[in-house]
């Protein structure tokens, strides 16, 4: 790393570090300003308030960085533009594309890290973050219990339970199906229980009052037992997943819950194309880098302004088109993890076009 390479990263990362709190700053204000009359009627502490906006935190870093990113990249090679510096630098011998390379290797690790960081830190403090707005906020439920679920348990066998109580590991009014072809169903048994308990000792499904019917050609057949096994592969850890929200969960059990629900017989290809989408936002500081260092880097006789002004322009069309291609991209039939990294896809290349014909 040349003295010019460790000179532009200073620059760089100085303006990352104070756009990324003047940013942080600003939003944690405004919030409390819309949401202090709720913590008021509540009457909570100034550390129940710290201790939110200390869980706020990551979400509002997951969501700014790419932001501050940009105004990096803006400010740092602008403020080199000004003052001729990278006219000296070219002089020298120092191409764009050179002056480039230890942002673009910053702005990797920086998208790795954030990666890590909105998938596997970030879930833990909307956890927390979530508790104390149905505390203090009237936003979500407590509430651990389920109601009218339907879910498919194997191909050929339906769970129906009108209410299940996480707290107790219990649920009431059950009833399972089982058929004997997907294409055809032709109901072959069904099994109704008064109640069920999940066993943590032993993992499973304890009946009670159970009634148990099979369907014959020659007619049905009827069982009554007072209690036994029922055969479910659904678990209370999954059940209790269903009443998550994916904000508060992990990459991993995020994936977990999405295969939960497309065994369940759900289309889940909304859930995977956001899944997707998840893992390619934190490269969206790459992409605004490169947009940012190119338009800052020529220098133009109305400033600087025109220069932020188009890179925040197409940098907000970069952002809007990741939700908005998700969307799109839902009907067509085309790969999940296509769709989610398509506007990353797009926008790189349209990034590393726009360098290529930056004035040298």
């Amino acid at each position: 790393m040349t003295i010019l390479d460790r000179y532009i990263l200073r620059k760089f990362i100085f303006t990352l570090m104070f756009s990324l709190f003047a940013l942080c700053l600003i939003f944690i204000v405004v919030n409390l300003l819309e949401s202090l009359d709720n913590f008021l009627d509540k009457k909570a502490s100034v550390w129940v308030i710290g201790e939110y906006y200390l869980h706020f935190f990551p979400e509002i870093l997951k969501l700014l960085t790419p932001v501050a990113a940009l105004i990096s990249s803006l400010f740092s090679i602008g403020q080199l533009s000004t003052a001729n510096e990278i006219t000296a630098m070219k002089s020298g011998g120092m191409s764009l594309q050179r002056m480039l390379i230890p942002l673009f290797i910053v702005s990797i690790i920086l998208s790795a890290g954030q990666l890590y960081f909105n998938g596997w830190v970030v879930p833990v403090s909307n956890q927390k973050k979530a508790a104390i707005e149905r505390k203090y906020l009237q936003k979500g439920s407590e509430s651990t219990t389920v109601y009218n679920l339907y879910f498919r348990d194997e191909p050929l066998r339906n769970v129906i339970i009108q209410l299940y109580d996480g707290a107790k590991k219990s649920g009431t009014g059950v009833a399972v199906e089982e058929y004997s072809d997907e294409h055809v169903p032709h109901l072959t048994k069904r099994i109704d229980a008064g109640r069920i308990e999940w066993d943590s000792v032993h993992p499973g499904w304890k009946a009670y009052d159970v009634i148990e019917r099979e369907y014959t050609p020659q007619g049905i057949t009827f069982q009554h037992r007072p209690n036994g096994a029922i055969n479910m592969k659904l678990t209370h850890s999954q059940i209790v997943q269903l009443q998550r929200s994916a904000s508060e969960m992990n990459f991993d059990e995020l994936r977990s819950y999405i295969d939960l629900l497309a065994h369940g017989g759900k289309d889940v290809r909304s859930q995977l194309i956001d899944y997707y989408g998840q893992y390619a936002f934190p490269f969206a500081s790459v992409i605004v880098v490169l947009f940012g260092v190119s338009f800052a880097s020529v220098r133009k006789k109305s400033g600087m302004a025109v220069n932020i002004a188009a890179a925040m322009v197409i940098s907000f069309c970069y952002l809007a088109f990741t939700k908005i291609g998700q969307a799109l991209g839902a009907p067509l039939d085309i790969d999940a993890a296509i769709v989610g990294w398509m506007p990353n896809i797009i926008f790189f290349f349209v990034a590393i076009i726009t360098i290529i014909r930056t004035p040298k």
